[in-house]
């Protein structure tokens, strides 16, 4: 079974985003995260959130590429999540976790 499900039962796909971008794919995993992949006017982003910890964007030239990151992001985050799960509230373990994903991910 699948740590991630579609967010809001999938009720945001096709919906505009706050930043103006159609939402294409979105999802949420169960320890406290998602990932967002929207097209707008002129850009095409990526938005990783972990609840309660930090937002993360990238910006790409194309669908394609966002498309092919978002499956590799979406693997480092729900191993992030894990990661974070198992540091039982040690801070410094937790910014480890998401300072490595942004240097990954820029």
């Amino acid at each position: 079974m699948s740590d991630w499900f579609a967010y809001d039962d999938g009720k945001s796909v096709g919906k505009v985003s706050a930043e103006g971008g159609t939402i294409f794919w979105d999802e949420e995993h169960k320890l406290g995260a998602r990932i967002t992949l929207k097209r707008g006017s002129g850009f095409v982003a990526i938005s990783c959130h972990i609840y309660g910890r930090t937002d993360h964007t990238r910006f790409f030239n194309a669908v394609s590429d966002a498309e092919r990151e978002y499956k590799a992001m979406r693997t480092a985050l729900g191993n992030m999540m894990k990661v974070i799960d198992s540091a039982g509230g040690r801070d410094i373990k937790i910014w480890e976790a998401i300072s490595e994903f942004v240097r990954r991910f820029p």
